[in-house]
Formats: structure tokens, sequence, C-alpha cells
């Protein structure tokens, strides 16, 4: 009966329209960090276009002249290379001229190898996914799991050899360590034979199965020296952030709840304690794209990295300026990817 006939005024069900207004409230939120987010990266990849053209134009050396140094040139001929090559234009338009072409998907040619910059990088692109993506899994892997048995058991002979292993090989250059790697596992030393080759990507004779077990046996050094070096950040990174959540409250309930401490761990303390790991882990997939310059230039791995170098020591303007646009790419991507997985594991970040 309505309240205009006399009765008693019905009630609203106010059960479903407030978990729609709530469902509804989280979008919106979602949405306005997401749109916050992207227009955050639309920038980062503007700052990085800007500073990739000006930051390699401070590189000392004459790209025409390291291309044509030991074969006789003229001067008119050191002239015409520059025009062909756009450095007698002004700085402006070479720059006006670098943004209209990298927004359009062409990164210039290569002074060096005289090959469009894009089809380089897809050519070196698989080899540096292939070491580095393999080197992330497994140190990401090994650093989540090891950090959280340290922080788990904190103060135990496991956590002591754990966090003092990770500091030691955090503070070594890698590519110290990939020589050391090369000198004893590659050349051999004493009564030690050489078990692994110390350079290069595959021996070029072989084919079928026999070349995957062959560049499996080229990947090991370069992938342990990535490992050894990589899991010891997400290891002390995974432990901080854990042992932060281990005081909490609810932690206490869950056991006075009679759960067993390993289900404590596994789903309370580490869902919480994965925010910071997951941006570290982000990140170190961002590196995924841009390879390890140092290791691959080590162990001449035929990489985005070693390429890199390669282009710098000229240098060679247009290369250097497609790698960096797609290595901070790769990065900025990567964030973004972290920063849109936040709200998931954690509500509380889109608020």
């Amino acid at each position: 009966m309505s309240a205009a006939a006399g009765g008693a005024p019905t009630a609203p069900a106010v059960g479903a329209p407030r978990a729609r207004t709530r469902g509804g409230g989280r979008l919106r939120a979602y949405a306005s960090h997401a749109a916050g987010r992207l227009g955050g990266a639309a920038v980062s990849l503007v700052a990085v276009l800007v500073t990739g053209f000006f930051l390699f134009r401070v590189v000392p050396g004459d790209p025409v002249r390291a291309m044509t140094h030991g074969m006789p040139t003229s001067a008119e001929q050191m002239d015409t290379l520059r025009r062909q090559f756009g450095l007698d234009q002004p700085l402006w338009r070479q720059f006006t001229d670098y943004c209209t072409g990298a927004l359009a998907g062409d990164l210039g040619t290569s002074y060096q190898f005289r090959a469009p910059v894009a089809e380089l990088i897809a050519d070196r692109l698989p080899a540096t996914l292939l070491l580095t993506g393999t080197a992330v899994v497994l140190y990401s892997a090994l650093g989540l799991w090891l950090g959280t048995r340290s922080a788990w058991h904190r103060g135990g002979p496991g956590d002591r050899l754990n966090t003092g292993m990770a500091l030691t090989l955090w503070s070594i250059p890698s590519f110290w360590l990939g020589l050391l790697l090369i000198t004893v596992l590659s050349v051999g030393a004493g009564p030690l034979p050489g078990l692994f080759p110390t350079g290069g990507m595959d021996s070029g004779d072989t084919a079928g199965a026999a070349r995957v077990l062959d560049t499996a046996h080229h990947m090991v050094l370069p992938v342990l020296t990535l490992v050894a070096v990589g899991y010891a950040q997400t290891l002390l990174v995974m432990r901080s952030s854990l042992l932060d959540e281990m005081g909490g409250d609810y932690l206490t309930t869950a056991r006075a709840k009679g759960l067993r401490d390993a289900a404590v761990r596994r789903r309370h303390a580490v869902p919480n304690a994965l925010l910071p790991t997951v941006t570290m882990v982000f990140i170190n997939l961002g590196h995924v794209a841009a390879g390890s310059i140092l290791v691959e230039t080590v162990f001449s791995w035929p990489g985005l990295g070693g390429l890199f170098y390669q282009a710098l020591s000229v240098p060679d303007l247009p290369l250097v300026q497609g790698l960096f646009l797609v290595f901070a790419g790769a990065m900025i991507l990567m964030n973004l990817l972290a920063d849109l997985l936040y709200p998931l594991l954690d509500p509380r970040v889109a608020r």
C-alpha cells in the first residue's frame, strides 16, 4: 500500500542499486586512474623524442669522418655525404624531420649499415628477447621465491646466507662477472677445461634440433651472468616488502582463525607484499627489449644491446636515436601496464 492510501510507506529496495553504485564508482575511479596514467605515458614519450634527438647531438665525433676513416675522401665527397644524410640542415629542421619520421614509424637510415633503422632493430630484436627474456623470467621467479623465504624465516641461517649473497652479487658489475665466467668456464682455469663458448649465439654450422641445443649452449654464460646480478635486486625488494607486512594485525587474525603458517603466507602476506615487487618485475620486463648492453657486448651476442654499442661508437645518429626510442618506449609501456595493474591488486590505489 502506498503512503497516499494511508498505509505505511514502502521501503525502497536499496540492495541492488547500492551494489551497482559501488561497482560504478569503482569503474569510474579506475577509468580516471587509467586516463591519468595514459596521459603521463604520452607526455613521457614526447620527452623521450626530444631527449633522444638532442642528447646524442652532444656526443663527440663526426659521423661522416668516422665512416670515411682510412679511406681517401675529398672535401667535396665529405660535403656530399653530409647532404645525403641531412647533416647540412639546420638543427631545427633535423629535429622536425626526426619527429615527423618517428611518429610515422620511419626511424631513418643507418649511416654505417646503409639500411633502414627499423629493419636493423627488427633483425636483432629476437636475439635480445630470447636472451634477456629467459634471464628475466628465471631471476624474477628465483628472487620472489628466495625473498619470500628469507623474510618469513628472517634472522635464520638461510636468510643471512641469501641476503649476504644477494648484496654481494648486486654490487658486482655485470661485465666484470661475465669476463670472470668466460675466463673460468670458457677458457678454462688450471685443471678445469673450458666448457662453454666464449661468445656468439650459435656455431653457424647446425640446423634443426642441433641448432636449438647449440643456441642453448651459447646462452648458458650470458644468462647466468644476468640471473646472478638480477635476482639479487628482486630478492631484496620482496624481502623488505614482506617484512613490512608481517607485523600486520590481519596476519594475527588469520592465524587466530586456525590457518596454517604456509596458508597465511601464501593467501594473505605475499599478495599484499607484491606491489613493490610488481613494479620491479615490470621494470625488468622493460629491460627485455633493451637487452643488456654490457653483457651482450662481452659475450658478442647479436642483439640490440650490442647494436647500440656499435652505433654509439661511430656515432650512427639515426640508429642510436631509434634504439633509444625503442628502449625508452618499452620502459614507458611496462610502467604503464604496472600502473594499470595496481588497482586490480589493491583497489585503494585508484581512490
